[in-house]
């Protein structure tokens, strides 16, 4: 997908939020269109994605159908479903998501298959433990694992720098950082909607 039919899927979504279509949280991508597309350029079809809940990119990027993620939104799944044949898990627990890629991942290595693990977070997720733990697990027992920090800066809504004074990112070749400013609020679209 090119940068403007990601943004065309998120303003589509909006639009159905917005009509009360969606009775559910969605959490909209924006601002970093540019650098997902050159990731997934690196993800191979034998690899597994892990995403956030804000995954909507993510999806489209791994290859699922437009009319298959537009679906589990409007059935109120924007921040936690998951596609097997895709190979693409979510999660909306802050870095809940980072233990289950890290199984993942040793799997992989142990039964010897072709692939490595992608997981996706927030620069709020790199900063809790679970985040180090799963990144010192990986190097440490040198799995086919990949963690891209999506940095926007913001904790929810939160500058991140100012909630822990400073930049605390696990210093590893695993983990693989890139900035953006996000276009959408945290939640939603900005519009108040009353179901």
């Amino acid at each position: 997908m090119t940068a403007e039919e990601l943004r065309a899927f998120e303003r589509d979504i909006a639009a159905d939020f917005e009509a009360k279509k969606i009775h559910a949280p969605v959490h909209l991508s924006g601002g970093n269109e540019d650098q997902l597309i050159e990731l997934f350029k690196e993800v191979a079809p034998e690899d597994w994605v892990f995403a956030t809940y804000r995954n909507h990119y993510h999806a489209l990027l791994r290859g699922i159908p437009a009319e298959t993620v537009k679906a589990e939104i409007l059935a109120g799944k924007s921040m936690f479903w998951s596609s097997p044949t895709h190979r693409f898990v979510t999660s909306a627990i802050v870095g809940g998501i980072l233990p289950i890629a890290a199984g993942v991942a040793a799997g992989i290595k142990r039964r010897g298959e072709p692939g490595q693990v992608w997981v996706f977070l927030g620069d709020m997720a790199a900063t809790t433990g679970i985040f180090h733990e799963a990144v010192h697990y990986a190097d440490g027992h040198d799995l086919p694992m990949r963690f891209i920090v999506e940095d926007n800066g913001l904790s929810t809504d939160s500058p991140t720098r100012a909630c822990w004074g400073k930049d605390i990112l696990v210093p590893s070749p695993r983990v693989w950082r890139y900035t953006y400013k996000r276009v959408w609020p945290h939640v939603n679209s900005g519009v108040w909607v009353n179901f």
